[in-house]
This record gives C-alpha cells, sequence and structure tokens, in this order.
C-alpha cells in the first residue's frame, strides 16, 4: 500500500471509529431480526459494537474498521459500516471526506446476512 493510500485508511479508519463508538456521525440501522431481539439483547449487542477492538487482517483487511463479528448468547452478529453520498442516493466519491459521506452502520444477524 502506498503511503497516500495508507494515509485514505488512516483517515477512514479514524471517522469509522469515532461513529462506531459515539453512533454520532451517521445513521445506524438495526435489521428486522436485531429488531425483534429482546431489549436488553439489543442493548448488549449495542454496546458490543460500540467497545468492538478485534481487527484482523481477515475482518479488515483494508485497515478501514468498517466490519466486525461477535456473539451473544450463541447467535452471532455483523455489523458493516458502508459510504453513501450525502443523500444517501448513491456511493460516496470519497468515504475519508465527511463532507462528501454519510456512514451507514447496520448491526445484523449474521444468518440475514
Amino acid at each position: 500500500m502506498t503511503a497516500l493510500a495508507t494515509a485514505h485508511a488512516g483517515r477512514i479508519r479514524v471517522l469509522n471509529d469515532n461513529f462506531r463508538s459515539t453512533f454520532i456521525g451517521g445513521r445506524l440501522l438495526l435489521t428486522s431480526g436485531v429488531s425483534e431481539l429482546p431489549i436488553d439483547v439489543k442493548a448488549k449487542a449495542l454496546l458490543t459494537v460500540k467497545a468492538f477492538k478485534d481487527f484482523t487482517g481477515d475482518n479488515d483487511p483494508y485497515s478501514e474498521h468498517d466490519f466486525g463479528s461477535f456473539e451473544i448468547l450463541d447467535e452471532k452478529f455483523f455489523w458493516k459500516i458502508d459510504y453513501y453520498d450525502i443523500d444517501c442516493q448513491g456511493g460516496s466519491e470519497d468515504p475519508a471526506d465527511p463532507s462528501k459521506t454519510t456512514r451507514v452502520l447496520t448491526i445484523m444477524l449474521a444468518q440475514e446476512y
């Protein structure tokens, strides 16, 4: 990876980590499967996503911290950050630029993927 690409990924990573750990700076979506879970399980899932730090080469090949998985009560969950333009009509032209990007974090059950 070039120095420019590394810096770009680093900026995306900082923005993703900030959004994921605060849920400020984007939109948060829960799939229907997650929405239907008991409130205590949903709360634990949200807190787990906020505190997630288990990034590896397997789940984070571009070092952007945009995906993770975890288990609660033997149920596997995924979370993913996607990058849309400001109006959420298409993809962002530059996910490192928050003025051009709406981050959308989706929490889902693995079986919904």
